[in-house]
């Protein structure tokens, strides 16, 4: 197996793609806008394994995975994966800090969430959130156990379709609108009854993603690229918001390339002025159908 992509992280510093093959570890390729990218898909994408501790541990199996799936994981990884996650409560012995914060994607769509609180708002950024406001910090479980009261008593969501928060994006709205509701859903939060005690409650302080998502740079009409064996992606990024990078095709046409979906393809340089060969489906319209995701 050559290198594999295992998708798409953020960091402080912006995004990158990574690269991961045994024994050589992980690559990382940053995407700021205006960096080309030209490549074909290899004949099937395989499992990406777990990653754990900064390391990544290959799949036993090499087992194949859909091209549509979300995940790049085969059903024993993804066990394995939860068997030691935050997410799905399993890992309740974490001795770090962690926050509660709220994060707003679209109007009538925020939602409370928890981060390790190290991580600062890495989180946020790989959620594609517009815009957030931490709330508290505190222990693990301190801070699950607000999720879960404020969660109920704000009546928020914990899973929406995705998108719903990709057609946002696209003209996004004002970001003094997106804090003054951030600023009432803060207020009503820190007012709720029944916080642990260990929580320690923060001020309201609004961060916003425009510049690092570079909102300004996404054009209406972005349809979405469908990954496919041997197929060809051609493009310049413009503009990357949580997993979807933004491509423009050239002759007026562009693309949103879903990285999660990347995910687990061999990929092979092509010439830098390739033409696009995978199927770039029609922008979906506000409500489309879409299965739910957890963010």
């Amino acid at each position: 197996m050559g290198w594999l992509c295992t998708g798409l992280r953020w960091s402080t510093e912006g995004p990158s793609a990574v690269w991961w093959r045994p024994p050589h570890g992980e690559r990382l390729s940053p995407l700021p806008p205006g960096r080309r990218l030209a490549f074909a898909l290899g004949g099937r994408r395989h499992c990406v394994g777990v990653r754990r501790g900064g390391r990544r541990t290959p799949c036993p199996t090499g087992a194949p995975v859909p091209p549509s799936a979300v995940s790049a994981q085969c059903p024993d990884c993804a066990r394995l994966d939860r068997s030691r996650s935050v997410a799905a409560d399993t890992m309740a012995d974490d001795p770090r800090p962690y926050d509660v914060y709220l994060a707003w994607f679209a109007p009538g769509l925020v939602k409370v969430g928890i981060t390790a609180a190290e991580r600062g708002g890495v989180r946020l950024l790989e959620q594609a959130a517009l815009s957030y406001a931490p709330l508290g910090t505190g222990p693990l479980m301190a801070a699950r156990r607000a999720e879960s009261v404020l969660g109920t008593a704000l009546g928020v969501p914990d899973r929406f379709p995705y998108a719903a928060k990709r057609a946002a994006r696209c003209p996004p709205p004002p970001r003094p609108a997106r804090e003054e509701d951030l600023g009432a859903l803060h207020a009503r939060a820190r007012a709720v009854p029944g916080l642990p005690g260990s929580l320690e409650i923060r001020a309201f302080a609004p961060v916003h993603h425009d510049a690092v998502f570079h909102l300004d740079r996404i054009g209406p009409g972005a349809g979405t690229a469908v990954l496919a064996a041997h197929r060809v992606l051609a493009g310049t990024v413009t503009a990357v918001a949580g997993p979807d990078v933004y491509l423009d095709l050239g002759k007026g046409e562009s693309a949103v390339l879903d990285a999660r979906r990347l995910a687990g393809w061999e990929l092979a340089a092509v010439a830098a002025d390739a033409v696009t060969t995978a199927e770039v489906e029609p922008a979906a319209a506000p409500g489309a159908d879409e299965p739910p995701t957890l963010f």
